[in-house]
């Protein structure tokens, strides 16, 4: 017996309810999966299948499902104070707590915070914000704002402009003005004539030469996250960020770190920016300050840019309704609360960051991929016709959809992104569930490989 009734959620799912990124007409054709409960690293669905959820619900759950705390701070917020805004000279104790506990975290020079409710808000409103310093610094002609190819910012006209993917800008006549987008680091993707190093070098240059190609003069900013997450896990030569540190130094340019995803010890530190040693002047966040229990996001702001904007600039015309609100900065204390006291970016760093590391890429050795590589609790493989040559299947063929919905039968949830497989477990993650999640991982790549060969795909 189903005691959701599955059909009946499905049939309704389909009648009334938009999903994000989604071919609404081909997912009515077969219904959505229902999922009903979470604990720990894993989730059900309507029919009581357990999967591992290799992928945090979207990036997001950093501390687990069930955690009672987090229901309770809500709880407690909601009963004294569920909402007030931020407007009007008014603020509310839990955001002051959470701007207090956030530049404590962050790293040096940060300690003002303005709050959204998503990560794509925080994209917008860096736009806002950069645009605003350099107005303020008397060089309103400095508007454009650098990105990267296959980056990802967000879904919004903002967030969509900076995000550099084709079919998104196809779709609402985007980028908007003076968005630019540069090559992204992937030493996999290239022609691979060169090491890594001499990779990540080259690629970091690209940001210098379209510097120099719009004009210094006009150049904002640069945006870019630590490892591209939604692009397919990219994650860059050791190289390539000192190297564009340099560069955004030597022109003056701001250096915003979308920490959206990399952000609250996913790489093993606080803030990728810290991995990687960069200094960046903004910083956005979301997803893991509250572990997605409830939508939060912001701008970790650097006193370069604080500075300007307290000290000359009178008011920011810009804000939401929801920014600072109560209740969700109430879950977010305590979701850090568990996370200080666990030291989960150590427990990422030292422990299971290297032993999923090890484990996933040693699945190099299966004739589907072709590359495997992962830094702290991100991971991707590419899935390609041949290994040695690292001759990619036909897009046509959707590979990498084929071994995701394989992956679901068997209980693991693994996203794909065009044909590279991609994970980011919950940061609670132990050394057995990466054994189990590395088995299932193995096991579906070999359910894909048989598939391809029954249809005819892969060569004898």
């Amino acid at each position: 017996m189903d005691p959701f009734d599955t059909a009946d959620l499905q049939a309704r799912d389909s009648a009334h309810f938009l999903h994000p990124f989604t071919d609404t007409k081909a997912l009515s054709g077969h219904g959505a999966r229902i999922i009903v409960r979470g604990d720990g690293i894993f989730i059900w669905d309507s029919q009581g299948h357990r999967l591992l959820d290799a992928m945090s619900g979207l990036w997001c759950v950093a501390i687990g499902y069930g955690q009672r705390r987090l229901a309770d701070a809500a709880h407690r917020q909601m009963l004294e104070l569920p909402f007030y805004n931020s407007f009007f000279k008014t603020a509310v104790v839990p955001a002051i707590d959470l701007a207090t506990r956030l530049s404590r975290l962050a790293p040096p020079g940060f300690n003002r915070v303005f709050f959204t409710n998503s990560g794509s808000e925080g994209n917008d409103t860096v736009i806002r914000m950069v645009r605003r310093y350099w107005d303020l610094q008397g060089q309103p002609g400095r508007k454009v704002i650098l990105s990267r190819i296959n980056g990802y910012h967000g879904s919004t006209m903002g967030g969509a402009s900076l995000s550099g993917m084709d079919y998104m800008h196809a779709q609402g006549g985007l980028p908007i003005p003076d968005i630019g987008h540069i090559g992204q680091p992937y030493w996999y993707g290239s022609d691979r004539a060169e090491s890594p190093a001499d990779f990540g070098l080259r690629a970091a240059r690209w940001l210098e030469d379209r510097i120099l190609a719009v004009g210094p003069e006009r150049v904002a900013a640069f945006i870019a996250e630590p490892v591209q997450g939604a692009g397919g896990v990219i994650i860059p030569p050791e190289t390539y960020w000192p190297e564009v540190q340099r560069i955004v130094d030597r022109y003056g340019i701001l250096l915003v770190s979308d920490e959206v995803i990399c952000g609250f010890g996913r790489l093993g530190q606080w803030f990728g920016c810290q991995h990687y040693g960069t200094r960046p002047d903004l910083i956005t966040f979301a997803k893991a300050v509250t572990s997605g229990y409830i939508p939060l996001g912001g701008v970790l702001v650097g006193d370069r840019v604080a500075n300007a904007l307290v000290e000359q600039g009178g008011e920011f015309e810009h804000g939401f309704t929801y920014s600072g609100h109560p209740t969700a900065c109430a879950v977010a204390l305590a979701n850090l609360d568990i996370m200080e006291e666990q030291d989960l970016p150590r427990h990422v760093r030292e422990d299971v960051g290297p032993y999923l590391k090890a484990g996933f890429e040693s699945l190099v050795d299966h004739p589907l991929v072709g590359h495997a590589e992962a830094l702290g609790l991100v991971a991707g493989l590419a899935l390609v016709a041949d290994p040695v040559s690292g001759r990619p299947f036909d897009p046509a063929l959707s590979v990498g959809l084929l071994c995701r919905d394989i992956c679901f039968r068997n209980g693991l949830v693994m996203r794909a992104v065009g044909d590279r497989m991609i994970i980011a477990p919950p940061l609670v993650i132990t050394r057995p569930q990466i054994d189990e999640l590395i088995g299932l991982v193995r096991r579906c790549l070999d359910e894909t490989h048989a598939e391809l060969r029954v249809h005819g795909w892969l060569a004898d």
